[in-house]
């Protein structure tokens, strides 16, 4: 803490060097503190305003998937085949998943329960996500102190506690991967700086610990295993590469990489999948790199400059052709269309709509910048200032990061997740470096008046500093701008927290005209009457968004998931609601489907429905060979627009999804100045208000029609279908 050090020497004389040590670490400790509190306490803001609940989609898989480990055991839980999920392909659980969140919240509960501390599953996967929140704060400030010093640390740990964009996958309830992830990715970079800062082997292998934890916890860690290699890359060419390096690196790749096989889901992906290549082929020119010096020290320089010359030829060439003749053997596989759509935000959207069609991968509006780091923004700019103003190993990684971050960020709004952090420390060294400066300009100034006043009133009328005129005033006002933007700061991510991301997506809130706030709990509703009142081995056709909540708290079989690996399957599914009903009624019955669950929203204003999805489920029905008849052409009007009124496609009006969203609803008011049939999302009358269904019968619709259910009908005696 500089500003505090620039006070050391202002203590009273009675003051030992001891005891101002002492009240500084008492001082971080209590800073430490609060932000670890804060950090805990406003993410349990959903649990005030809600009931316990699993937010979210993801996390309900999860939530089962860690019920079940800590009933049945870890290695249950690898050779679990989940016969429930992707009928009738079904999905090996162990082999498929990241097992990080799993484990780590059932050791918590048997840890627990073994010291008599009572507790449910459901309340360990509610809770952990805000107590390794906390533990990211602690993180955090070791990471900035790592990279810069104690003030950007405890400012980095104070902003990271409140950081909307942390807070969005860290609230109470949110459990999800990233959850935990976060705070394994902050602790390996710190570790990693701390193993480039001292060289040691130990401070290496805990960093591999921790990337092993990483990798165990979410697919993300390749951005760490190819942020690292990059960070050593250009420590080379900028000839900083040391002993420390090389050590520091060759320990935690070689460690990391055997950690990292051991995860099933994993495998051999490490020596095997392009991804990984960047991180072996550092790792070549490292052994390059330090056998070269061993020559350089050995052999006359003209000796040197020549056996080198051949050598680099020849390794150069051999890794050329030896990477190609893998890549052509297949032995390299080519690089994911997840990862390419990280480089290129337009691949998804022109090659695979399945994952163009997820929210979270949506490139990022400039608003999101604002509304998840506020004034992070702006302060990014000026930490980054001050990392450029002294080069070293730590900081060139703090530049590295954060541009790279902001570039993976923009081009998908999830990856804000991943911005947050460093924004936080770059905001915390830019903060801290600004308040330092300008503390110790105000001190100093005011010291000297002081002491011109005690020499004499006239010296003191005459004092002014002529190479900085206000000197005192300019610093005042720069540390009263900066106080209020911090106190601005706080209120946003308290506002946002409590609009944005403390209402759980399965529990829905409104306010009403009276200003009371409504619930609307359909979605529990329409899952409990599943488990209720379906047979036990029903199957159930939806869109792959609810398949991990059908499962998880329906307890019912389900076609398509949130785990998206079939494309051909969630095709299937896709052409079945972009058909008519006597050819959806074919899929239907090809894939066992006992009974239809669609998403409306027309009723109450819920604009995250299923017509609004509707388009992607065209695009990937008809991105496969049985769905070439559906074009989504089709489904606009001739001017190209996509309606859902009198004017809409005749396609769309008679198709399966809009007939189970729609039906009986042409007889329904919604608003007293509206005709029956009024559609209060698309804000339009709807074009298709009188038929009937042939192939299905509405089973339950529930009390605000957000979740409607129907039941597909059985051939007769003789084999016809309806």
């Amino acid at each position: 803490m500089e500003f505090l050090d620039s006070l050391g020497g202002k203590l009273p004389l009675s003051s030992s060097r001891f005891s101002f040590a002492k009240q500084e670490s008492l001082l971080k400790l209590l800073i430490l503190s609060i932000a670890s509190i804060l950090a805990f306490s406003v993410r349990l803001f959903a649990v005030i305003r809600f009931e316990s609940v699993i937010h979210e989609f993801d996390p309900y898989f999860n939530y089962r998937t860690t019920k079940f480990l800590s009933n049945e055991g870890f290695y249950e839980f690898l050779d679990w085949f989940d016969d429930t999920a992707w009928y009738p392909l079904g999905r090996i659980i162990g082999g498929t998943i990241y097992p990080g969140l799993m484990v780590t919240s059932s050791l918590i509960y048997y840890l627990l329960n073994g010291l008599n501390l009572t507790v449910d599953v459901r309340e360990v996967c509610v809770f952990l996500a805000p107590v390794f929140s906390s533990f990211t704060v602690i993180v955090a400030y070791h990471f900035g102190k790592e990279a810069h010093n104690t003030a950007a640390g405890l400012v980095a740990a104070a902003m990271i506690s409140a950081v909307p964009g942390y807070i969005s996958r860290s609230v109470a309830g949110s459990y999800d991967n990233e959850g935990i992830a976060i705070f394994c990715m902050m602790l390996t970079y710190t570790l990693w700086l701390k193993s480039v800062k001292t060289g040691s082997m130990f401070w290496s292998v805990m960093c591999s610990l921790a990337y092993f934890y990483m990798v165990s916890s979410w697919g993300g860690y390749v951005f760490l295993i190819n942020l690292i290699p990059l960070h050593v890359l250009v420590l080379m060419i900028t000839g900083r590469f040391s002993h420390k390096i090389y050590v520091a690196y060759n320990t935690v790749y070689c460690l990391g990489t055997l950690f990292s096989m051991q995860i099933p889901f994993v495998g051999f992906q490490p020596v095997e999948t392009s991804e990984h290549m960047a991180a072996f082929g550092v790792f070549g020119l490292c052994q390059i790199y330090a056998f070269v010096e061993y020559l350089r020290a050995r052999l006359k320089p003209e000796n040197f400059f020549l056996l080198v010359q051949y050598f680099l030829m020849l390794s150069v060439g051999g890794a050329v052709a030896g990477a190609s003749i893998l890549q052509f053997l297949g032995k390299i596989a080519p690089w994911t269309g997840r990862f390419y759509s990280l480089l290129d935000p337009s691949y998804a959207k022109n090659n695979i709509p399945i994952i163009a069609s997820v929210s979270e991968h949506q490139p990022t509006a400039w608003s999101s910048f604002y509304f998840d780091l506020h004034f992070l923004v702006i302060m990014f700019p000026v930490g980054m200032y001050y990392c450029f103003n002294k080069l070293t190993e730590q900081n060139i990684f703090v530049i590295m990061y954060g541009i790279t971050s902001i570039y993976f960020a923009g081009v998908m709004v999830r990856l804000m997740l991943v911005l947050a952090p460093i924004m936080c420390v770059v905001g915390g060294i830019g903060v801290s470096s600004v308040l330092s400066l300008y503390m110790r300009n105000y001190i100093d100034h005011n010291s000297k008046q002081s002491s011109a006043k005690s020499a004499s009133s006239k010296k003191y009328s005459s004092y002014n500093d002529s190479s900085y005129p206000a000197k005192s005033e300019v610093a005042a006002g720069v540390i009263g701008c900066l106080t209020l933007f911090l106190a601005m700061y706080a209120m946003h991510c308290v506002w946002v927290t409590s609009e944005a991301y403390s209402s759980p997506s399965i529990v829905l809130g409104a306010k009403g005209g009276d200003g009371n706030r409504i619930i609307f709990d359909d979605f529990r509703e329409a899952y409990r009457w599943l488990a209720k009142n379906t047979a036990e081995d029903s199957k159930v056709m939806s869109w792959w968004d609810y398949g991990y909540q059908i499962t998880a708290m329906g307890n019912r079989t389900i076609l398509v998931d949130n785990n998206t690996w079939n494309n051909t399957h969630i095709s299937r599914v896709g052409q079945a609601m972009s058909s008519t009903e006597e050819h959806a009624y074919g899929i239907m019955r090809q894939l066992d489907v006992d009974y239809v669950l669609v998403v409306f929203g027309g009723l109450v204003g819920y604009s995250s429905d299923d017509i609004n999805k509707f388009l992607w489920m065209v695009r990937i029905g008809g991105n496969t060979e049985l769905g070439a008849h559906i074009k989504e052409a089709d489904y606009y009007t001739p001017t190209g627009e996509f309606r859902v009124d009198r004017e809409g496609s005749q396609t769309l009006l008679n198709c399966m999804m809009y007939k189970m969203s729609y039906y009986k609803f042409g007889q329904v008011y919604t608003d007293g100045s509206k005709p029956p049939g009024y559609d209060r999302v698309r804000d339009v009358e709807i074009g298709n208000k009188d038929f009937e269904l042939t192939v299905l019968d509405e089973a339950y619709t529930t009390e605000h029609w957000i979740v409607r259910i129907y039941k597909v009908k059985k051939p007769d005696n003789r084999g016809n279908s309806f």
